[in-house]
């Protein structure tokens, strides 16, 4: 689990500070770990991140591509603030089945196992984390998850990762705009392909671009469809393309 990195983040100001950049509700630490994101101005999706508490500090679990440009905004926002951000020697640890007693159930699906954070690389795990987020529509950034995505449309309700009654965050505006006053047209989907198909292949219905395929494992893969062409017959490349439905 090389592919994350853990930030330390200290001082007397650093849960107001973070209160108002995250989707979700920094509170919600006292009771067990979050999952969270950080959106532009315009609502578009920056980065997500894990929070946990850890003595004094707060732990910052980020994609390790996404990591250094995160803590420049972190940086760029805190003014003076009282914070401090800092990188950790920590590692990221995953498995399946109740969390360790250093560890904590995955905040956004409990059927995604739990994470630890430790001071030694993990070396035995052989999950198909890809498989389990096709199975359980589960996003991931820089596949899914992009700087055009807008969270809502990425299922980030279901995934516990954001919150309506917190108050204001950058982005708040236009994503509790698209909860209170709009039906998404458009989002994450789980779909059936009958042959192997790149991830980024545009999905078209009748000849109309209707989406883009991107995690596949199996039969199945994870789209992000307009739904309202989604009910036709899809093709991608020379796969067909079918939505899934619950039931």
């Amino acid at each position: 689990m090389n592919d994350r990195r853990i930030l330390r983040i200290t001082g007397r100001d650093a849960t107001g500070f973070l209160q108002g950049l995250i989707t979700n509700d920094i509170r919600k630490l006292d009771h067990g770990p979050i999952y969270a994101a950080i959106l532009t101005p315009q609502g578009k999706f920056i980065t997500d991140f894990f929070l946990s508490k850890a003595d004094d500090a707060i732990l910052l679990d980020v994609g390790a591509p996404f990591a250094d440009s995160l803590v420049q905004r972190l940086t760029m926002y805190k003014l003076r603030a009282d914070v401090t951000i800092e990188a950790t020697s920590l590692y990221l640890h995953r498995g399946l089945g109740d969390a360790p007693e250093d560890g904590y159930a995955d905040p956004r699906d409990h059927r995604l196992g739990w994470r630890a954070y430790r001071d030694q690389a993990q070396v035995d795990d052989d999950t198909d984390w890809d498989a389990m987020r096709v199975a359980y529509l589960i996003p991931e950034n820089g596949v899914e998850l992009g700087p055009d995505s807008f969270i809502l449309e990425m299922g980030f309700e279901r995934l516990n990762g954001v919150d309506f009654r917190k108050g204001c965050y950058v982005g708040q505006e236009v994503t509790a705009r698209m909860k209170h006053k709009t039906e998404l047209r458009k989002g994450l989907a789980q779909v059936e392909v009958s042959a192997p198909v790149t991830s980024g292949t545009e999905i078209s219905a009748d000849g109309k671009p209707a989406g883009t395929i991107f995690t596949q494992s199996g039969n199945h893969a994870l789209a992000y469809l307009r739904f309202d062409r989604a009910r036709a017959a899809m093709q991608a490349a020379d796969a067909t393309v079918t939505l899934m439905t619950d039931g």
